[in-house]
């Protein structure tokens, strides 16, 4: 009874990590134009496309900026002539900004002020954040708008549908 028991808890606790594990994390908004301002004014704009908001973890790689870009240039969100969601930001040629925000790994389970430990410090997440920039213009073939890594930013957003979906790199349904 006592290794049943043991072999269970085990179980659980494998179970609860992989449910509470998070990876790069993007919500995407399907969007008419979008607009980041900071302090020094406007840093990026943009008409039809996507705004994607990207937060990033210590075990991000690489592998997860390349998968990550590839599913997104290729997510078919945009309506063809008949309204159907069939077409990809490529084949509209639309516009992609991407902004980061380390707080999309809020972790909310103990008081009300969110824990943000799960973010990755910046000196791993600027450089995972100017490849998956760097690789989404490389697939798009034109620049991508950007914030300001770090820096208190509005965004002025018109999302069209409204359509926004979440995708979290280690969890690829």
């Amino acid at each position: 009874m006592y290794m049943k028991n043991q072999v269970l808890a085990y179980e659980i606790d494998l179970i609860f990590a992989c449910l509470y594990q998070v990876y790069m994390r993007v919500v995407i908004q399907r969007v008419k134009k979008a607009s980041v301002y900071s302090d020094k004014g406007i840093l990026a704009s943009s008409g039809p496309g996507l705004l994607i908001l990207a937060g990033f973890e210590e075990a991000d790689t690489s592998e997860d900026v390349e998968w990550l870009s590839n599913k997104i240039v290729q997510l078919r969100i945009f309506n063809d002539t008949d309204g159907v969601m069939n077409l990809s930001v490529l084949d509209v040629a639309g516009e992609i900004t991407v902004v980061s925000q380390f707080t999309l790994h809020a972790r909310t389970k103990k008081g009300n002020r969110p824990s943000y430990i799960k973010a990755a410090p910046p000196a791993i997440a600027i450089p995972l954040y100017e490849k998956f920039v760097a690789r989404l213009s490389e697939l798009l073939g034109k620049p991508v708008g950007t914030g300001e890594f770090g820096a208190m930013m509005t965004l002025e957003i018109f999302n069209d549908g409204p359509v926004t979906i979440i995708i979290d790199t280690k969890n690829k349904e």
